[in-house]
């Protein structure tokens, strides 16, 4: 008799589990039935997350490439300005003064001088009003015969022997040059009075100006190279250097055509206000006495000692 056998279903294996226990496995899965599935395909990559109602947000905003080389460059707060007396100044080096009327007090009686040679009263009044106001005499003589000239020459040396034998010394001039020299900063002269003038001063008064050019020197004041000439010997710029003079159409613009700072004497006013000054001529400081000259060179320069090599 044959028995007939029952069959039991095939006992399957527990599905695998996560390794954290969270969720199946990344494996295959099976098929319930013995038949392995088909693989699943990956998952999509992951994009930009989206906004609410699907859109997806803007592009990135890029920065513009800079070109190479290129510094970026923070502002930062500029530092308050720094006490007058902190200041930077402008260095000086030297100092070039007019001698009459300058540093020495003014004796020759120039308008005088100026009629005799010129021939009477209405010959001077005819220079006057043809320069403005005043008078250059050396450049008159110049254009003329070679007889009129020596003849005003005379004329013009004897005012000026007669004014040796008044000389004085401007109030001040020996305290500045002192003031100067010990700040061993040079001292120079220019005149349109002759060297038996300037030798006299200088033996005279103690002190001494080098160079110390007179009108024998050419050309004379205003051109700028007795100026020019000075500062080459010095080998120092012209630009620290000084002029000191009671002439603005004298030593003003000699001056200021050299390039130097320029210092008006005016002890009496007679050429105004400072600002009232045509802009050719105005100095760039003025004063009533030497005396003002130390504050003019103590608040508004550098008065360092000139160097072993100076520089030009």
């Amino acid at each position: 008799m044959q028995r007939t056998v029952k069959a039991t279903p095939a006992s399957r294996p527990a599905p695998r589990t996560a390794a954290c226990g969270k969720g199946p496995s990344s494996g295959p899965d099976r098929a319930t039935h013995g038949t392995p599935a088909a693989p699943r395909p990956p998952p999509p990559a992951a994009g930009p997350p989206r906004r609410r109602g699907g859109a997806p947000p803007p592009p990135p905003r890029l920065r513009p490439r800079r070109p190479p080389g290129h510094v970026r460059l923070r502002l930062r707060r500029s530092p308050a300005p720094a006490p007058a007396a902190h200041r930077s100044r402008r260095p000086l080096r030297g100092v070039v003064f007019d001698m009459d009327g300058t540093l020495t007090v003014p004796v020759i009686d120039f308008p005088a001088m100026y009629r005799e040679v010129l021939g009477g009263d209405a010959a001077y009044a005819a220079a006057r009003a043809a320069g403005g106001g005043a008078v250059d005499i050396l450049h008159c003589i110049e254009a003329w015969a070679p007889d009129k000239q020596r003849q005003a020459y005379e004329v013009i040396a004897r005012f000026e022997r007669e004014g040796l034998d008044r000389l004085q010394i401007m109030p001040g001039a020996s305290e500045l040059c002192d003031f100067l020299d010990a700040k061993q900063i040079r001292r120079g002269l220019i005149t349109r009075n002759v060297k038996d003038a300037v030798d006299l001063f200088h033996q005279r008064f103690g002190m001494t100006f080098t160079p110390a050019l007179s009108r024998e020197f050419r050309p004379y004041k205003p051109d700028p190279a007795p100026f020019l000439h000075i500062c080459s010997t010095w080998n120092i710029p012209a630009h620290e250097v000084i002029m000191v003079g009671d002439s603005l159409k004298d030593d003003i613009v000699c001056g200021k055509r050299a390039g130097a700072l320029t210092c008006l004497l005016d002890e009496t006013g007679r050429y105004g206000p400072h600002d009232s000054l045509p802009e050719e001529v105005k100095p760039d400081f003025k004063v009533s006495s030497l005396t003002e000259v130390f504050t003019v060179l103590e608040e508004h320069f550098d008065l360092a000692p000139v160097s072993a090599e100076s520089r030009i």
